[in-house]
C-alpha cells in the first residue's frame, strides 16, 4: 500500500493536482482593488500615487526574466521556494505598514513592498506553469488554459477565505495574503518537477475532465457570490461558504488518484511484459534473453553532442531557425515576431489590468455601494477563470481540427474588450457589473493564448524566459495606461471638483473625485488601445498563417509515440495477444 501511495504522490498527474493548488492561492495580484482603498486612506494617498502603486504590483508581478533565467539552471523547486519566501516578506510588510506597526514608508518604498509581494505570482507561474506546459507538451493549450483559470479564481478564493476568517477587515486580507500562498507552495515543493514527458492516448480526456470539475467549482462560487449579494453574511455563513469552497477546490483528487491508479498497473505489466532481445548464434541457439537498453541503441544511433558545429551566441542572433523550433534568447527577444506580441499585450493587458486595478475607486466615484465592490472583484475573479479554460480548452480544439490560428483568437477577445471599457466610460446604469464580466473574461482569456503562442512560434528550450518576457508588456502598458492616463485624469477631475466646491485639501488626506466624468475620457483611450493591440495581432495572424496551417505538435507526437511506456498505455484499451 505504501508503495501505492508513493506511485501515486510521485506521478506526472499529482503534479498537475499539486499545480493546480499553487496556482488557485497565487492570485494576490488579483485582489489590489479591494485593499487598496485601506492603502489610500492609512497612508494619506491621492489617486496619481495609489495607481503608481499599482504599477509597483503589476511590474513585480509581470517581471520574471530573472526568474526565467533561474529556472533554466535550477530547479522547479528552488524557484518555488524563492517565491514563497518574496511573498511572505512583501505582503507581511505591507500589513505591518497599513497596521501601523512599523513607520509609515515612503512612497518609493511602499512600491517595492507591492512589487516584491506581487512578484512572487511570477515565481508560481514559471515554477510550476512552465513545468507543467514541458510535462505536456502537445497538451500545451489545454494545461495553459487550465492552470491560469485557477490562478484567475485565486482572487475568489483568497477573498472567501479571507471573509471566514477575518469577516469584512480588508486590512487582514494582507495578512491572509502573506501566509495562504507561501503555505501552499511550500507543502508541494518537491511534487512539482519535470517528469519525462509519455504521451497518453486519454490524455485530453482527463484535462476535460478536470476542466468539468473546474466549471463546477466555478458554478459554486457563483452562487456563493449571488447570495452574498442578497443576504449579509454573518461570520458564520462566510466560514461555511469558505468550507464548501475548499472542498470543491481539492475535488480534483478524485481524477487524480484514479487516474495515477491505471498507471501504476499499466506499469506493473509493462515489467512482466516488456520484450526481450535474444542474440541467438549457430554455436549457442538458445541464448539468454537479454532486455533491450534504449539508451544503447540512442547512443549508436546519434551523433555525439560534439559533432556539432558550434557557433557563438552572438554569431545566430539574426538567424533564427524555422517558427516551432527551439530559439535561443537572444534570438526570441530580437524577433519580430516578439514585437508584435509585445505592443500587443501592452495595448490589450494594459487595458484590462488598469480596469482591474481601479474597480474599487471606479465603484466609489460611480455611487455603488461598499459590498458591491468585493462583488466586482470576484465577477472578474470568476470570469477570468471562465476566459482562461475556453480560451485553453477552445483554441486547442480549433487548433487542431479546423486550424484556427490562435493570434486570431486574441484580435477577436481585444475587440470584446474594447466593448467593456466603453460601458465604464459612458457610464450605462448598472454597467459596471456587465464590464466586471467581459473585462475579466477577456483578461483572462488572453493569458493562456500569449503564452501558448510564444511556447509554439519560439520551442520549449527557453521557454521560462521567453515566457517571462511577454509578461513584461502588462506592466508597461499598465504604467502608460494607468499611471500616465487614468491616474492623472482622475486627479485633475479630482482637484476641479474642489476647487469648485470652494473647499482646501489636506496634505495627508486622499483625494477622491465623484462622478462619471472621472473616468471617462481615460476609458475611451483605453478602449482605443484596445483596438490598436487587435490590428497588432492581425498583423501576426497575417505573418503565421502558414505556421499554424501546419501540423505544429509533429515532432512531439513523434517523441511521444516512440516511448515504450506510451505504447503500453494505449494497449490498455486493446485486446491482450498472447505473446510465443
Amino acid at each position: 500500500m505504501g508503495s501505492v501511495a508513493c506511485e501515486i504522490l510521485n506521478g506526472r498527474w499529482f503534479m498537475v493536482f499539486a499545480c493546480l493548488l499553487v496556482m488557485a492561492t497565487s492570485g494576490a495580484f488579483y485582489t489590489f482593488s479591494i485593499y487598496s482603498p485601506e492603502l489610500k486612506s492609512s497612508l494619506g494617498y491621492d489617486q496619481t500615487s495609489l495607481n503608481l502603486l499599482g504599477f509597483a504590483k503589476d511590474l513585480g508581478a509581470n517581471f520574471g526574466i530573472i526568474t526565467g533565467l533561474i529556472y533554466e539552471v535550477t530547479t522547479p523547486w528552488f524557484v518555488l521556494s524563492l517565491g514563497a519566501a518574496v511573498n511572505f516578506v512583501g505582503y507581511f510588510m505591507i500589513w505591518l505598514a497599513v497596521q501601523g506597526k512599523i513607520p509609515k514608508p515612503a512612497l518609493w518604498q511602499m512600491c517595492l513592498l507591492v512589487g516584491l509581494g506581487a512578484n512572487s505570482i511570477s515565481f508560481a507561474n514559471t515554477g510550476a506553469l512552465v513545468t507543467c506546459v514541458k510535462n505536456f507538451p502537445e497538451s500545451r493549450g489545454v494545461v495553459l488554459g487550465l492552470l491560469k483559470g485557477y490562478i484567475g479564481l485565486s482572487g475568489a478564493i483568497i477573498t472567501q477565505i479571507y471573509h471566514a476568517l477575518h469577516g469584512d477587515d480588508a486590512k487582514s486580507l494582507i495578512l491572509v495574503l502573506s501566509w495562504l500562498p507561501t503555505a501552499t507552495t511550500i507543502v508541494f515543493l518537491k511534487t512539482i518537477r519535470i517528469i519525462k514527458v509519455v504521451r497518453q492516448p486519454n490524455e485530453l480526456q482527463v484535462f476535460y475532465k478536470l476542466l468539468y470539475i473546474a466549471l463546477g467549482f466555478a458554478g459554486g462560487l457563483m452562487i456563493i457570490l449571488i447570495a452574498q449579494k442578497l443576504i449579509r453574511f454573518t461570520q458564520l455563513e462566510y466560514s461555511g461558504s469558505a468550507a464548501i469552497v475548499t472542498c470543491l477546490l481539492i475535488l480534483p483528487i478524485v481524477v487524480i488518484i484514479r487516474e495515477e491508479m491505471s498507471l501504476y498497473k499499466a506499469r506493473n505489466n509493462l515489467q512482466t511484459e516488456t520484450p526481450k532481445l535474444q542474440i541467438v548464434t549457430e554455436a549457442n541457439p538458445h541464448a539468454a534473453p537479454l532486455p533491450i537498453d534504449r539508451a544503447e541503441i540512442e547512443m549508436e544511433t546519434c551523433p555525439p553532442a560534439d559533432a556539432k558545429k558550434h557557433t557563438g551566441c552572438f554569431e545566430d542572433v539574426f538567424k533564427p531557425p524555422e517558427r516551432g523550433e527551439d530559439y535561443t534568447i537572444l534570438q526570441g527577444l530580437c524577433n519580430v515576431d516578439m514585437l508584435i506580441i509585445f505592443i500587443g499585450t501592452a495595448c490589450g493587458i494594459g487595458g484590462t489590468v488598469t480596469a482591474i486595478d481601479n474597480l474599487g475607486q471606479i465603484g466609489s466615484s460611480l455611487g455603488y455601494a461598499k459590498q458591491s465592490i468585493s462583488i466586482f472583484v470576484s465577477l472578474v475573479s470568476i470570469w477570468s477563470f471562465i476566459g482562461r479554460v475556453i480560451a485553453g480548452f477552445g483554441s486547442e480544439v480549433l487548433l487542431q481540427r479546423y486550424k484556427f490560428p490562435r493570434p486570431l483568437m486574441i484580435t477577436l477577445t481585444l475587440i470584446l474588450a474594447c466593448a467593456g471599457h466603453l460601458l465604464i466610460a459612458f457610464n450605462v446604469p448598472n454597467g459596471l457589473y456587465v464590464a466586471s464580466v467581459i473585462i475579466g473574461f477577456c483578461s483572462g482569456a488572453q493569458w493562456p493564448l500569449i503564452h501558448a503562442v510564444i511556447s509554439e512560434l519560439f520551442g520549449l528550450k527557453y521557454y521560462s524566459t521567453l515566457y517571462n518576457f511577454g509578461t513584461i508588456a502588462s506592466p508597461v502598458g499598465s504604467y502608460v495606461l494607468n499611471v500616465r492616463t487614468v491616474g492623472y485624469l482622475y486627479d485633475k477631475e479630482g482637484r476641479k471638483q474642489i476647487a469648485a466646491a470652494g473647499l482646501v485639501r489636506k496634505a495627508d488626506t486622499g483625494l477622491n473625485c465623484a462622478g462619471g466624468q472621472c473616468y471617462r475620457l481615460s476609458f475611451i483611450i483605453i478602449g482605443a488601445a484596445a483596438i490598436f493591440g487587435a490590428l497588432m495581432w492581425t498583423v501576426l495572424v497575417m505573418r503565421t498563417r502558414k505556421f499554424y496551417s501546419s501540423d505544429i505538435y509533429r515532432k512531439f507526437r513523434e517523441e511521444g509515440e516512440s516511448d515504450g511506456l506510451s505504447e503500453m498505455v494505449k494497449n490498455q484499451s486493446e485486446p491482450r495477444v498472447s505473446r510465443s
